[in-house]
């Protein structure tokens, strides 16, 4: 190799040769006891089972929680629903009372 520009040949062989080492280094790895893999899947399988048991726990809360406020809502409804016209002699004594009201406020006897 030169000092200022390596030759194309010069190039790939150095390319060839970092490959080599490369399968090499891949070569040189040990085969994956089966028994290791085995507990490998079993583990991400339960990471698994566990992720899903809290998202349904936690969509059963939300449901839970919507349910709560329906309820809420229907009760406020309810409550705030229109109260039933009075008889008239009702009326009349409801009007009755607010007039003298007004007139013990205004001082007129």
């Amino acid at each position: 190799m030169s000092f200022k520009s390596p030759s194309f040949q010069e190039r790939t062989a150095l390319a060839a040769k970092t490959k080599q080492a490369a399968l090499a280094k891949y070569l040189a790895k040990p085969a994956v006891d089966p028994a290791v893999l085995a507990a490998q899947i079993e583990a991400e399988a339960a990471r698994t089972a566990a992720r899903q048991q809290a998202k349904a726990e936690k969509l059963a809360a939300r449901a839970a929680e919507k349910a709560l406020k329906d309820e809420a809502r229907a009760e406020a409804a309810a409550a705030m629903a229109p109260v039933p016209p009075k008889s008239e002699e009702e009326q009349k004594q409801i009007r009755d009372a607010k007039y003298a009201a007004r007139k013990m406020r205004l001082g007129k006897r």
